[in-house]
């Protein structure tokens, strides 16, 4: 197979390394990077199946400036909902690709550990499912790749943990302890299947590695990002000098105020990811501990 890889960040390089191993890759970007087969994005563009690996913001505004053709087949591997239009990421994709020629990438998978070839499962999420099929057959052994046809399941598990992430970074920041961390894990993906579900996403989706298999893995390491972030808002820093000192994009700072005025629109309790949006809009995160303790359910 013959793939094309948009976006060479640290996830698009890990998917890159990923996917050589059983298929001709290219891989391009804004910025040249020292990579074999690194071509232009003109040229990656003339493959039929491609990866697209691009913050979630820059989504939109990318496909404005670069319409594809329908012959086009698209593994998305971006998490995050657009927080100009409240829109998650398969609605923005639809209006350029047709949807039976889209596909979701989801499930526990720090890029770090990817380009070590460390054993992880992964879940192809796509209303066609036979197109879910050809990409997870392009994955290498070391990483089991599992389909599915709940989209939105898919998207809304990969936005949302990372907002759980950086509430599980706070609560380490201010050296709660394992009991509160595990607690709020376990609400955390009550709150983020309760939000699915008012989407029509499956109970399933968020039992499984899409769901409950990327919130731990995210919300429990410094090689996660938005993790990171929560422990420097544990420590009194600046959002913006956290981020700068991140060097990359952590997507969970716009998804949860995307889910925060979603939620309210929608009428949905969504606690955690409430008191996420306070604090980084400066609240105490102790105050915010306090309060979240007060709520029912």
């Amino acid at each position: 197979m013959k793939l094309g890889i948009i976006g060479a960040g640290n996830w698009g390089q890990a998917l890159y390394y990923a996917f050589s191993q059983k298929n001709e890759v290219l891989i391009t970007s804004r910025h040249r990077h020292a990579l074999p087969h690194f071509r232009p994005l003109e040229e990656v563009l003339e493959l039929e199946y491609l990866v697209l690996v691009l913050p979630a913001q820059v989504i939109r505004p990318w496909l404005q400036e670069h319409p594809l053709s329908p012959r086009h087949k698209i593994l998305v591997a971006s998490k995050g909902i657009d927080i100009q239009t409240k829109e998650f990421l398969n609605q923005i994709l639809e209006r350029y690709v047709p949807h039976d020629h889209l596909a979701y990438l989801s499930g526990p998978s720090f890029a770090a550990e990817v380009k070590k070839g460390l054993p992880t499962a992964v879940v192809v999420s796509s209303t066609n499912t036979s197109l879910a099929s050809v990409y997870a057959d392009a994955f290498p052994d070391f990483m089991k790749a599992y389909v599915d046809d709940d989209v939105i399941g898919a998207e809304v598990c990969g936005a949302y943990k990372n907002v759980i992430a950086i509430a599980a970074g706070i609560s380490d920041g201010l050296e709660l302890g394992n009991n509160a961390r595990a607690a709020l894990l376990a609400r955390g993906l009550v709150e983020m299947e309760r939000f699915g579900r008012a989407f029509g996403a499956r109970t399933q989706t968020f039992l499984g590695l899409s769901g409950a298999g990327d919130l731990f893995l995210t919300a429990s390491s410094k090689l996660s990002r938005n993790y990171r972030v929560g422990l420097g808002l544990a420590k009194g820093m600046g959002l913006d000098q956290i981020l700068a000192d991140l060097g990359e994009v952590a997507e969970g700072v716009y998804t949860a105020k995307a889910i925060y005025e979603i939620a309210k629109d929608l009428e949905i309790y969504t606690p955690i990811a409430a008191e996420v949006y306070a604090i980084l809009q400066g609240k105490d995160p102790r105050r915010s501990l306090d309060d979240l303790l007060k709520k029912e359910g």
